[in-house]
């Protein structure tokens, strides 16, 4: 009996051994009644052990999505792009510190810190070279050509390539950064980066439902179709940037994906790719916020994220009508993949992550971390602007509208911003902070190497800035459009009751007031993929916000030659010129949205 006893019990040890800490849960039904809430088309997936399809793969046609069906997956290859340089890495054949430079001479980056820190390899693939993510036409554009030169996004003089902060020091995501990563393995391999990703990598991988070439519904059949709101369907378009976000591939491809990401980096014995590398994956490194110890952050090509009462490694993307997410919880060697055939921006794709998240990982409470020291956080009170922010051609905007504010309660934070609810942050040792629904610090406060103050979330630095420096910029704005609204509505007024001459100081500026509107019904004529191409809409946008200001000028050359001047005239007119300025100075004035 003892011995039954025994034997049962070293049974029951390796049972508990094998099974996983939680059963993964079949989320079929629940994934398909969120594509029904959401209003969305149809989804692929996979939870490594179970795969699963649900909705449709052509709205047009009704066709059911099946498990099998090839889905594009927008960012998520840079995942496996950054796979693709760390290989040859493993090889000798480039190291993570090469300077870019090097590998492309031909491009030239204006980088005030050359000198002493040129833009390196692992910059481009932490994100942290400083670049801007990309231009208008970078993205929205139907004139790139699916095999172009991948220079063809970097024209001699756009000033695509300035760097704007210390290289390695914060992070911001950059599809441009990614596409020169294109160009260092076509140095590299001779060849275009296409073919040779799919013979060196893919296939080795057992991927050989994926690729890095451009694949449309078209050519291939089993390629879902993309659609936007209300089941809007469009095909897929070739990109200026198409090392950041091409890739066709299947759920049981991207499952492969995720054991390998999750292994010792050995194929069939031998070694693909060096471990070291691949554990550095998702791990943040050299930069401000990694260095004040925060644990979240990017790093390498994927990135390390703490939402949904987990920790996991995880890279999103969305493209021409699809949205996919990649998570890998190493931990337990457990991972999902998930890709929609639906980019719509009024639903909530993160109703699905938390969906797969629980089914895979056992909900951890929030523990409040330990009280500390007292931090003299009243001296962090302030505003505090995005630097850098991701679009640089949106930088006044993302200057002016979304600052965010930081004020202090004891050992608490409150963070406020335009475009979030308040988060209150606790205070978790040194310059660490944690958000009430995080497993680990979520903010640092960090002094730079230049003095200033500044907050990371690890993908996001605010730099502090006088209330003075926001408060001019919201004045100008303010008076701004004060001033265009007495211009467009006391004309409309005196028209209204006759009393509109031709010798009218306002009459220029009105019509220079009302030529805003010629392009608009020419934007709806078009895609808005078409948004960064020079079009007769654009054209029209880019001569009538140039000529605002010449008839603002016109106005008051008029109303300074009456007798009796009106002084609200020359306000609103002087308004919108210094306005006007403003936005010139920033480079928005006059608007070239193909520029």
């Amino acid at each position: 009996m003892k011995k039954i006893i025994t034997r049962l019990s070293l049974l029951l040890s390796l049972l508990i051994i094998a099974t996983p800490l939680q059963a993964v849960q079949d989320v079929s039904s629940e994934i398909a009644t969120l594509l029904r809430k959401q209003r969305l088309e149809g989804a692929v997936w996979t939870t490594l052990d179970k795969e699963g399809a649900a909705g449709v793969s052509d709205a047009r046609t009704g066709a059911p999505m099946q498990v099998t069906q090839r889905v594009h997956v927008g960012s998520i290859a840079k995942t496996v792009l950054a796979l693709g340089v760390l290989r040859l890495v493993s090889e000798g054949r480039l190291s993570l510190d090469d300077p870019v430079a090097e590998l492309l001479p031909s491009i030239r980056f204006d980088n005030p810190w050359e000198s002493t820190e040129p833009v390196r390899l692992r910059h481009l693939l932490d994100h942290t070279a400083g670049l801007d993510d990309a231009r208008l036409w970078h993205v929205f554009s139907m004139r790139a050509a699916a095999d172009g030169p991948l220079a063809a996004a970097f024209p001699t003089g756009a000033g695509v390539l300035r760097v704007r902060q210390r290289p390695g020091t914060r992070f911001s995501y950059s599809n441009i950064g990614y596409t020169l990563l294109g160009m260092v393995i076509e140095a590299v391999a001779g060849e275009a980066y296409e073919p040779y990703l799919d013979r060196a990598l893919l296939a080795p991988l057992g991927m050989h439902d994926s690729s890095f070439s451009f694949v449309t519904q078209e050519s291939d059949k089993r390629l879902a179709m993309g659609h936007f709101e209300d089941g809007v369907t469009h095909p897929a378009l070739p990109s200026y940037v198409r090392p950041a976000g091409q890739f066709t591939t299947t759920a049981a491809d991207m499952g492969r994906l995720a054991r390998f990401l999750m292994s010792d980096g050995r194929l069939a014995g031998a070694r693909f790719i060096d471990p070291i590398l691949l554990q550095q994956m998702g791990e943040p490194a050299g930069t401000e916020a990694a260095r004040a110890g925060l644990r979240v952050g990017y790093g390498l090509g994927l990135r390390r994220i703490d939402r949904h009462g987990a920790l996991a490694k995880c890279h999103g993307g969305n493209t021409v009508g699809f949205r996919a997410m990649l998570c890998l919880f190493s931990e337990t060697r457990q991972a999902f993949f998930i890709a929609i055939n639906a980019d719509s921006e009024i639903a909530d794709y993160t109703k699905f992550d938390a969906l797969l998240t629980r089914s895979l990982m056992p909900a951890t409470p929030w523990k409040a971390p330990v009280p500390a020291q007292h931090f003299a956080s009243e001296s962090w009170e302030g505003w505090y602007i995005a630097a850098p922010n991701r679009f640089d051609s949106f930088r006044f905007i993302d200057t002016v509208f979304n600052p965010v504010h930081l004020s202090s309660h004891g050992r608490s934070l409150k963070l406020v911003s335009p475009q979030s609810a308040a988060v209150t942050l606790r205070h978790a040792g040194g310059g660490l902070f944690s958000a009430p629904d995080k497993q680990t610090a979520s903010h640092a406060l960090i002094v730079s190497s230049e003095a200033t103050r500044v907050i990371s979330t690890g993908t996001q630095s605010y730099e502090q800035v006088p209330l003075w420096y926001l408060l001019s910029l919201w004045i100008s704005v303010a008076a701004g459009m004060l001033g265009f609204a007495y211009i467009v509505f006391t004309p409309l007024l005196r028209m209204a009751m006759r009393r509109l001459s031709r010798r009218d100081p306002l009459l220029a500026p009105f019509a220079g007031a009302l030529a805003l509107l010629l392009p608009i019904p020419f934007f709806y004529q078009q895609s808005f993929l078409q948004m960064g191409d020079l079009t007769v809409a654009s054209g029209l946008l880019a001569i009538v916000t140039a000529a605002l200001p010449a008839a603002m000028l016109a106005g008051l050359f008029i109303a300074l030659r009456r007798t009796v001047i009106v002084r609200m005239e020359v306000a609103a007119m002087l308004a919108v010129l210094q306005f006007s300025l403003v936005l010139a100075c920033w480079g928005l004035l006059p608007l070239r949205l193909w520029a």
